[in-house]
């Protein structure tokens, strides 16, 4: 029998990092929004108490917690600030969860451990003007030469991309292979050719700072390969795997930020004599949201469950990050809607909930790309 009760020790862990975040995150979620500037001291606050270590091994500085633990990670923090919680999340369920699976001891010991610890930032670049959902699309190309790799491309919608202290990027490096030509590659902040070439102005999670990098004769040491040359397409779809599931969780968190915005509205509205949860239509609206959130929730769970067991779970992935992220933006946009117009004002976080759902449908595999995998896992007839 599945039990998907917490253990005592992830209780408190919750307990805890929801304070952590009621204290140091929620209160510049509205600045940050405002301004599109990441706190980034806040990465070593979040190392010091050990939260960007939490499903890492513990060699290298985290607590080896398992893929359960990370989703209450990626759930609490979304639900005090999206925005701030989309840079975590790079850092760790991607950049840092790469470094760990395919990194060699050393990578490990120059990217992992001070990550761990909130002293290096990480991001992820994979994306690029015509290579998101189609990784075939990639032409960010690195040429070996010698010791090195040459780099030249550009990658788009890069979170963290402005400050972050290396990247793990995805390139070409046999371009007849296509995805099969893939590898991975950690490029450092400061590398001759390597820049943050502008900011991307984003409608939501505005604090996460977006950037296209560009790459320009970029000579990247060969000892900064992940794993072998040409495995980056299948080492690129496990750090995604993964992601999708903390995607999910992350949509539950934001969704719950909206849902209390709502329920606590609705219970002091006052129209027609009377709180405007008492009319059926309000009430039913906050059921549906309640109900759509929990159901989120449990998918999840199910999904890192059966990932904590080393168990298959690309399929419960998909499942979870596509019913999650779909309800997330049901229940911010009827969050705004219960709120009316003092929801729609630009001092109200309900505003801010309904502008930072949508990325989560469209990042980590849009919602169509989560359907084509489930309906592949179906093994309809050809």
């Amino acid at each position: 029998m599945i039990d998907f009760s917490l253990t005592e020790e992830q209780e408190i862990f919750r307990a805890t990092l929801r304070e952590f975040a009621a204290r140091e995150i929620t209160p510049l979620a509205e600045r940050c929004d405002r301004s599109g500037e990441y706190p980034r001291h806040l990465f070593a606050k979040l190392g010091a108490l050990g939260y960007l270590g939490v499903a890492l091994p513990p060699e290298h500085g985290g607590s080896g917690g398992d893929a359960v633990t990370f989703t209450i990670l990626a759930e609490e923090l979304a639900r005090a600030s999206a925005g701030i919680a989309l840079g975590v999340y790079v850092h760790v369920a991607l950049a840092l969860s790469a470094v760990s699976a395919f990194g060699s001891e050393e990578q490990r010991q120059r990217y992992l451990v001070p990550g761990v610890g909130g002293e290096k930032v990480g991001a992820w670049a994979f994306a690029e003007a015509d290579a998101g959902s189609d990784p075939g699309g990639i032409r960010t190309r690195a040429r070996r030469d010698g010791d090195d790799y040459v780099v030249s491309g550009a990658k788009m919608f890069i979170t963290n991309g402005t400050f972050a202290d290396f990247v793990v990027a995805t390139v070409s490096t046999a371009p007849e292979r296509g995805t099969k030509g893939l590898s991975l590659l950690v490029i450092e902040r400061g590398t001759p050719g390597f820049r943050a070439a502008r900011r991307i102005e984003m409608l939501g999670v505005r604090a996460a700072e977006t950037a296209e990098l560009v790459f320009e004769d970029c000579r990247v040491p060969a000892q900064n390969l992940l794993g072998e040359e040409n495995t980056g397409f299948a080492a690129a779809m496990r750090t995604l795997t993964r992601g999708r599931i903390m995607a999910a969780a992350f949509a539950v968190g934001l969704a719950s930020a909206a849902f209390e915005s709502a329920l606590a509205y609705a219970r002091t509205r006052h129209a027609f004599g009377q709180p405007i949860g008492a009319f059926q239509g309000l009430a039913w609206m906050l059921a549906d949201m309640s109900t759509a959130i929990e159901a989120a929730r449990l998918l999840t769970w199910q999904a890192a469950w059966k990932a904590a067991r080393g168990e298959p779970h690309v399929l419960e992935a998909s499942r979870a990050k596509l019913f999650a992220t779909g309800a997330c933006t049901r229940v911010c946009e009827q969050a705004l809607q219960i709120q009316g117009g003092s929801g729609y004002a630009m001092e109200s976080p309900a505003q801010r909930f309904y502008r930072d759902c949508k990325v989560l449908e469209i990042g980590e595999g849009t919602s169509q790309i989560q359907r084509n995998t489930i309906a592949r896992l179906l093994e309809l007839p050809a």
